[in-house]
């Protein structure tokens, strides 16, 4: 018996319509390595035909709406979002390969809730007030959306990322045109069918399709006035050159290294449960995952053993199983990178206390894995493997661990584990990253701003510090004779 495969278009212009070319993309299960959907692989043309419909709906209807009214559209998405959590669920565990019943639990409320904060904050946007600067002059700010926006996103949190660009762009005023990952854009497809009633047509429009010509194509395009990536630190500096061709604002997260920085007072139990799960939730493969533990001298021989009993331990397998606690690597591509990662670290002298080798089951699995680096200058300590692997140093000091833990090109996160007060501000302070955890590695919430330092990027994400990425700022003076 023959499988028919169920084949999603694109959302343009409020309706959904199949690519401007012929050819489609398959979709797979990672777990299963099986063909689960068949997407329209978009053209250039495709993305002419989205920007277009986006700025006939900011010129025609969104341009003139009311903070209101969009604050109370992005709360009717946010509802329709939390009724709808388990099957988004679903749709992002079948195609990014994440345990179900983590993404139920720690995404979906997240998700519903960002566009619960920016629907807030539509309607707080801040400025300064009128007064007069100049004698018989009045002066006033108007902080107004850009227009037409560009925003793509990862295949690590398809739609949590997704949703950290969509919704302060749509509070701000903007319309606005999604391009999700080639590997994984069913979650933000289903969105925008759940958006469909809600918006004006034209106002969200979600385009699928390679970088190459969508994603550049969104970038190089005259009509659109601001691209928000999330991406790796290639992608980012290619888009950042490509956008500079028409000025357009760039908004990049790209990545990171994070260290964890350990003490030898910290609580070493807290510490082991705090990388387990910051360091294999979505099999690793998070920007902030806990990938460097820098430990104390005192520590390090017991945290190494307890974390490589732990990480040994952890369930990997079925993404719907209950109990699973790891699934697998989102791409047969993305496992041969994380094997090369660990297979040269392995050959220039380190040690791989657990783990270390692929999983034999079809879809793309690799186990949970523990490495001791010959050094800090070693690839897999300086560079983001972006998978179930965490390194493991041993410092003598604080100074020390200090250059380590900045040791490297990234900086969107890092965390310090001690129990003296002084020390963690300290670190805090010096530590060359955008989020700096004590005594936690990877929670974020919505209210406060998540983006990098140094080549992980620059603009933020949630926060109403966000909203500086997508709107603009315009002095209107008037005389008063």
């Amino acid at each position: 018996m023959t499988t028919v495969l169920k084949r999603r278009d694109m959302f343009i212009g409020g309706e959904w319509v199949a690519g401007s070319g012929e050819e489609v993309q398959s979709i797979h299960n990672p777990a299963t390595g099986k063909v689960i959907m068949l997407v329209a692989r978009g053209t250039e043309e495709d993305v002419d035909r989205a920007v277009s419909a986006a700025r006939r709906a900011y010129d025609e209807t969104w341009s003139e709406t009311t903070p209101r009214e969009r604050s109370e559209l992005l709360l009717k998405l946010a509802d329709a979002i939390e009724a709808h959590g388990e099957e988004l669920a679903q749709l992002e565990s079948d195609n990014v390969g994440k345990p179900l019943a983590a993404t139920i639990s720690e995404e979906i409320p997240p998700i519903a809730d960002c566009f619960r904060f920016f629907a807030g904050t539509a309607r707080n946007l801040e400025g300064k007030g009128a007064a007069e600067y100049m004698r018989g002059h009045t002066s006033f700010l108007r902080r107004e959306p850009l227009g037409v926006v560009g925003l793509i996103a990862p295949w690590n949190y398809p739609l949590l990322m997704a949703s950290w660009k969509l919704a302060p762009a749509l509070a701000a005023g903007n319309a606005v045109v999604l391009k999700p990952s080639e590997w994984t854009p069913l979650t933000a497809l289903r969105l925008a069918e759940l958006a469909q009633d809600i918006f004006p047509p034209g106002v969200l429009n979600v385009i699928t399709g390679d970088g190459e010509p969508v994603g550049a194509g969104l970038v190089r395009h005259p009509g659109v006035r601001m691209v928000s990536l999330t991406g790796d630190v290639a992608t980012g500096k290619e888009v950042a050159r490509a956008a500079a061709s028409t000025l357009k604002r760039v908004h990049l997260e790209l990545g990171g290294k994070a260290p964890v920085v350990v003490f030898d007072d910290a609580d070493l139990d807290a510490v082991v449960e705090g990388i387990k799960v910051g360091g294999f939730f979505n099999s690793g493969q998070d920007c902030t995952a806990a990938t460097r533990v820098i430990a104390g001298p005192k520590i390090h021989d017991n945290l190494l053993g307890d974390l490589t009993r732990a990480v040994a331990g952890l369930k990997v397998g079925d993404p719907r199983a209950a109990d699973t606690e790891m699934g697998p690597l989102v791409t047969d591509e993305q496992l041969e990178r994380v094997a090369g990662f660990v297979d040269r670290a392995l050959q220039e002298g380190g040690k791989a206390l657990t783990g270390g080798s692929r999983i034999d089951r079809s879809g793309s699995w690799y186990s949970p894995t523990v490495v001791v680096p010959k050094g800090p200058e070693s690839e897999i300590v300086q560079k983001e493997v972006f998978g179930p692997v965490v390194t493991v140093q041993r410092f003598s000091d604080e100074e020390q661990a200090l250059a380590w833990a900045n040791g490297v090109d990234y900086g969107l996160a890092a965390s310090v584990w001690t129990r003296d007060v002084g020390r963690a501000l300290r670190m805090a302070r010096k530590l060359q990253f955008g989020t700096v955890w004590i005594n936690a590695h990877i929670p974020l919430v919505n209210e406060m701003p998540h983006g990098g330092y140094k080549q992980s990027g620059y603009g933020k994400d949630m926060s109403m510090y966000s909203l500086e990425d997508y709107t603009q700022i315009k002095h209107v003076m008037a005389a008063l004779d």
